[in-house]
């Protein structure tokens, strides 16, 4: 009995340690929240108030506009672009970046040339106009512009068959001209081409920084073989690396990129396996601004670029990444097929819209 008292006790005693333990001890930590999908559908082709309507019906509720005015006139007045601003808004539609006058033209019909082609002091008047332009549209209220440093433009070879009655733009480098001549440029190499990139961030980043406007770059859309190039010019930002040197030039973080993924995923050789390493490694560093979503099918220098669901990359994987990374920018459609009778790309345009729409809310329901 005595035994069996000092077992009952000794049991007792370890249950209340036991318990004193579980008091004490902290709770548990929660699960990390996942992350939420904060990006949107966006667009920026058209900013006329007809096609606003239409935007705010399919629920496209932020754009890019169009170009104000080619050179820095009364358009590019704070007055002008505030009015730009209401105008959009008015549809309840939030005017998130507008384009700057350095377009994806080839270099002949730049509306800044002097810039890359590296003229003074032609260019220190074009980079001053630029400057002003960004601080005007601070005062604005629009907090990002997104620009092209390209001298060749976007190249393509022609059209293929695509699904049903579309075509699919195509470029495919043995098929380009071997004797096409040099562009207005000459003959520019990475290191010239590197300058006057430089040149241009120096001046231009510092007043972005200042008033708090980002800055995003299109990548060069295609990239071309390094050391060959294409008419004479090494496409420093048509490749991954060029793009991650770009980045390090200044640590701003309102200098990044117009991640047109198209263009990313036509440097790589495997794109559906690649492209999402790239997402992560520029979303996570933030210098993800807008995104280009959009689809090809093939590889670097051999591609068409696709309907969003008809290429190799998988999208709503993509999208996942950068619901990740937590980008909360635009998803627009930059480019779509050509269809007979859909003048502009419309109707294109809103089954893109649609599917980005839907991929979005698909990914916000996730929880991981």
């Amino acid at each position: 009995m005595r035994t069996a008292g000092a077992g009952a006790a000794f049991a007792a005693a370890g249950e209340a340690r036991a318990l004193a333990r579980v008091e004490s001890d902290p709770p548990a930590a929660s699960p990390a929240p996942a992350p939420r999908a904060l990006m949107k559908v966006g667009t920026q082709h058209d900013s006329s108030d007809e096609t606003l309507a239409v935007l705010a019906a399919l629920g496209v509720n932020h754009i890019c506009s169009t170009l104000p005015a080619v050179k820095l006139d009364e358009r590019w007045s704070v007055d002008g672009l505030m009015r730009l601003r209401e105008r959009v808004e008015k549809f309840g539609i939030a005017l998130d970046m507008v384009p700057l006058p350095l377009s994806s033209n080839e270099i002949r019909r730049s509306e800044n040339p002097n810039i890359l082609l590296g003229r003074s002091p032609e260019r220190d008047r074009e980079i001053d106009d630029l400057c002003q332009m960004i601080r005007n549209a601070a005062r604005a209220g629009i907090p990002a512009l997104k620009y092209n440093l390209t001298v060749l433009g976007v190249v393509r070879t022609g059209t293929e068959a695509g699904r049903g009655a579309a075509r699919y733009s195509a470029f495919i480098y043995d098929n380009a001209a071997a004797d096409a001549p040099l562009t207005q440029a000459g003959r520019m190499t990475a290191d010239v081409y590197w300058e006057r990139i430089a040149y241009f961030l120096e001046r231009v980043i510092p007043v972005a920084e200042e008033y708090k406007v980002k800055m995003a770059c299109h990548p060069q859309d295609p990239g071309m073989p390094r050391g060959k190039g294409f008419r004479g010019v090494e496409t420093v930002l048509g490749s991954v690396d060029g793009l991650k040197r770009f980045v390090s030039i200044n640590s701003s973080p309102y200098h990044g990129l117009n991640f047109c993924q198209g263009t990313v995923s036509e440097m790589l050789e495997k794109p559906g396996e690649q492209i999402f390493d790239v997402i992560r490694y520029f979303g996570a560093r933030k210098r993800i601004f807008n995104v280009h979503f959009r689809n090809i099918r093939g590889r670097f220098l051999d591609f068409r670029e696709t309907f969003i669901d008809d290429g190799d990359v998988d999208m709503l994987k993509a999208l996942r990444v950068y619901k990740e990374v937590g980008f909360d920018g635009m998803m627009m459609p930059d480019h779509v097929p050509s269809i007979s009778g859909d003048a502009g790309g419309a109707q294109a345009f809103a089954y893109t819209f649609g599917y980005i729409k839907a991929l979005i809310a698909a990914v916000a329901a996730e929880r991981t």
